[in-house]
């Protein structure tokens, strides 16, 4: 109880954690219904493209008007961190150019940061999280989101004493799915467009999650986080559900799919048929371990862990995450005891722009989960020697030459602007990091 009870010190203090928002979407609107119910927390200002949406979106969340009265809405990120009326930014835009740029600025105004886009602490977060950690600041992971939510898992069993043996999360995947575009997204997911379109969602960024891009990036986020290994050649989206973790994800040697211990890898809920997966992870986490000694193994037994045949392998998950309502854990762990819910350590993974199609010269690409390119997940040495294009940058890029379906994009492959200041900051970060 020591967070909830430091809150309430500060609301009895009239000392309010004082939070800005960058980005009222999805995520932002999951934390921004928490607001009202929670004591000694309050958002001071929210920073959007759109402040009168901005505005409409706390309505919708259900706050009373004299909440929102108290906020002030902003189109201008900068000001509010120049402002002195914030302590903690949360960055949740989606945007990894813009993000980069926001981190920064928060850096260098003394402000907390929690990076709801991992897009952006994919590109650069080893260098942000230094820059951070020089400032006297905490640079964070967001709580809710399943990278935060993983690392905590490793975290529990690398400090109880277990070897990690692979961490990741569990989707719904299926090959196909890596062509997947705005125009077919819907299909999938078993929605028309228009059921979609009257439920405000956005066809780019749920194909994002589908076709493997959003996956990627995740397990990037967490093999830098907490120290761990990407596959060499990309996830291999195994159909496993919670029972098979221990049997699935251990080292080949001993019967699994694992090089070797301490990967990272997401779990399918479809069979490659597209049979359901028996209790599935679709939306969790886990971490599975290995016993250190016969004494651990055999109370795996007695106290009914789930394990491989060897019975040294077991795995501990979370079946759900709530993303944004969770994200107060973020935001109190920087301002109250000045330490992240997971953070950048390392630069382990990357992920690079990959081809969903044939692509012409002069095509322009179009992003994360659009119509050109999806992302897939390399050890960082690799992406470097290969001259990879992140999938975070690949967007609004003249494609030079013609690249085949299934082709991962290096730089020669397009013209890019080197002046771009999220280029400058990645290429400081693979200089610092490499």
């Amino acid at each position: 109880m020591y967070l909830y009870n430091d809150l309430l010190a500060r609301a009895d203090a009239n000392n309010p954690v004082r939070t800005g928002l960058i980005g009222a979407g999805k995520f932002g609107s999951m934390f921004l219904s928490q607001v009202p119910t929670t004591p000694g927390l309050i958002v001071s200002c929210i920073a959007d493209l759109d402040p009168a949406g901005a505005q409409q979106t706390c309505r919708d969340v259900g706050w009373p008007q004299e909440l929102i009265d108290s906020v002030t809405f902003t189109d201008d990120a900068s000001a509010m961190m120049a402002s002195g009326s914030v302590d903690v930014v949360v960055e949740a835009t989606g945007n990894p150019a813009a993000g980069l740029i926001h981190a920064r600025e928060s850096i260098r105004n003394g402000l907390h940061i929690v990076m709801v886009n991992v897009e952006a602490d994919v590109l650069a977060g080893a260098l942000l999280a230094r820059e951070a950690k020089q400032a006297g600041v905490v640079y964070s992971m967001a709580y809710g989101d399943q990278p935060a939510l993983t690392c905590e898992l490793v975290e529990w069993a690398r400090a109880t004493g277990f070897e990690v043996v692979a961490a990741g999360k569990g989707t719904k995947y299926l090959p196909v799915y890596h062509a997947s575009t705005p125009d077919s997204v819907w299909n999938y997911y078993g929605l028309t467009s228009e059921q979609a379109a009257d439920a405000g969602m956005n066809s780019q960024m749920f194909n994002s999650f589908l076709d493997g891009t959003k996956s990627a990036l995740e397990m990037a986020a967490i093999a830098n986080a907490a120290d761990l290994s990407p596959p060499d050649n990309g996830l291999l989206f195994p159909a496993a559900g919670m029972d098979d973790l221990a049997h699935v994800l251990r080292p080949q040697s001993d019967g699994g799919i694992l090089t070797k211990k301490g990967q990272v890898e997401v779990v399918s809920s479809l069979e490659r048929d597209g049979r359901p997966v028996f209790k599935d992870l679709r939306w969790g986490v886990y971490v599975v371990f290995e016993a250190p000694n016969d004494y651990a193994a055999a109370c795996f037994k007695q106290y009914g862990m789930n394990t491989d045949s060897t019975g040294r392998y077991s795995a501990m998950y979370k079946p759900f995450h709530l993303i944004g309502l969770e994200l107060n854990m973020s935001i109190l762990s920087a301002a109250l005891l000045g330490k992240p819910t997971g953070s950048t350590q390392a630069f382990n993974g990357d992920v690079v722009a990959t081809a969903k199609r044939d692509l012409q010269a002069g095509e322009m690409l179009d992003g994360e989960g659009g119509f050109t390119v999806w992302g897939k997940l390399f050890p960082a040495a690799k992406s470097l020697s290969m001259g990879g294009l992140p999938i975070g940058l690949a967007h609004n890029m003249k494609v030079k030459h013609f690249v085949a379906a299934g082709q991962s994009l290096s730089w020669n492959d397009v013209d890019a602007d080197e002046s771009v200041q999220a280029i400058s900051i990645r290429r400081e970060m693979e200089a610092a990091f490499a």
